[in-house]
């Protein structure tokens, strides 16, 4: 690969990228087209420019990666699908917490077999950021979630490439929540989501806004489960019954601890491998999620194959959080006094069984 080229409406800051990395500067998409022999582009721009910008490029006959969220709807990114279809070019979506060691070790087992038949896949993700924190720009509080919203697609992704896609959206189970207060009008800043796939497993994403930050992901076999802590990136194999006795209830601490100390000095090698080894792409692409698919998404470039990123999957993401955001606005006009009940009747969660509504404490 061969960086040659980069495109902002910020003139200042392109020509401050640029003379970083010793290549050209443009400030109109269209002028870089016209100018460069480009082979890719990578669209890193806010959510609501993905459509436009990416078929700009596609109806040039240039492959494109695109930044999450890949768009605001379903209907923007079949847009997308058709033109690459078109053109006969390539389609691909950032997905890099897939591809760092713990999405790439959990991967692995699943598919090698080690844990058996697969029987279900949780990601639970708290303490994430608030919908009113400015991390990106103003174009995040357009998104009903805000800035919370922005960053849901890395739970989504790693439940529905390692668990499986929902046997249809009738299937989804959702539930919103709004614990804070914004000024934006955010309708939601918790949600939590749950469906079965074609092969019966059984898969959950629960994410929540503020708090304290845990990312954790459960993979549960038939032989082994998989602990993974997606902040330390750290794997525990699970294989014992961890009932049967006290020492076996023990033994579940003595694996866990097992699993965290071989995870930090796994990342204690990669720290010393980049810094002191050599700085070559084997070895950056080895520990940056980013690097390793970028490699792989050049390489199929080169050869015609598919891209390591199911389009499927970002398809079903983006329904997935349309999903959300249509449960969040029911929830939200509920709240507003639609046809909410008053303070101390009951809500029903949607099977019949009725729920204590603490809407004011």
């Amino acid at each position: 690969m061969e960086l040659v080229a980069i495109c902002d409406l910020d003139e200042a800051s392109a020509r401050e990228r640029a003379e970083e990395y010793g290549i050209t500067p443009y400030f109109d998409m269209g002028e870089m087209i016209e100018s460069e022999d480009l082979d890719w582009v990578h669209v890193c721009t806010p959510v609501q420019t993905h459509r436009d910008l990416s078929i700009q490029a596609i109806e040039a006959g240039i492959n494109v990666q695109i930044e999450k969220p890949a768009t605001v709807t379903e209907a923007e990114f079949r847009e997308i699908r058709e033109a690459a279809e078109d053109h006969g070019v390539s389609v691909s979506v950032v997905r890099n917490h897939l591809f760092d060691i713990a999405g790439r070790t959990a991967a692995a087992k699943i598919d090698s077999g080690d844990i058996g038949r697969l029987r279900g896949v949780d990601v639970i993700a708290t303490g994430k950021t608030e919908p009113d924190q400015r991390n990106r720009g103003d174009w995040a509080f357009e998104l009903p979630g805000g800035e919370f919203e922005e960053g849901i697609p890395h739970q989504m992704y790693l439940a529905l490439e390692l668990g499986g896609f929902p046997r249809s959206v009738d299937d989804v189970h959702a539930t919103t929540a709004l614990a804070g207060q914004y000024d934006q009008g955010f309708t939601y800043d918790g949600f939590g989501l749950q469906w079965v796939t074609d092969r019966d497993v059984l898969c959950s994403v629960k994410l929540m806004a503020g708090g304290v930050p845990q990312r954790l992901l459960l993979v549960h076999g038939e032989r082994e489960s998989l602990a993974v802590d997606l902040l330390s990136q750290t794997t525990t194999v699970l294989d014992r019954d961890y009932g049967a006795s006290p020492v076996a209830r023990a033994l579940s601490n003595v694996d866990h601890v097992l699993g965290r100390v071989g995870g930090t000095l796994s990342h204690l090698k990669g720290m010393v491998e980049r810094k002191f080894g050599d700085d070559d792409w084997e070895t950056e692409k080895k520990w940056n999620p980013h690097y390793y698919q970028f490699d792989r998404e050049a390489k199929a470039i080169l050869t015609g194959e598919d891209p390591p990123v199911s389009l499927e999957e970002v398809t079903w993401t983006i329904r997935l959080m349309e999903l959300i955001r249509e449960t969040a606005d029911t929830a939200d006009e509920r709240r507003m006094g639609g046809d909410a009940p008053n303070v101390g009747e009951a809500v029903t969660d949607g099977s019949g069984s009725r729920q204590p509504d603490y809407r004011d404490g």
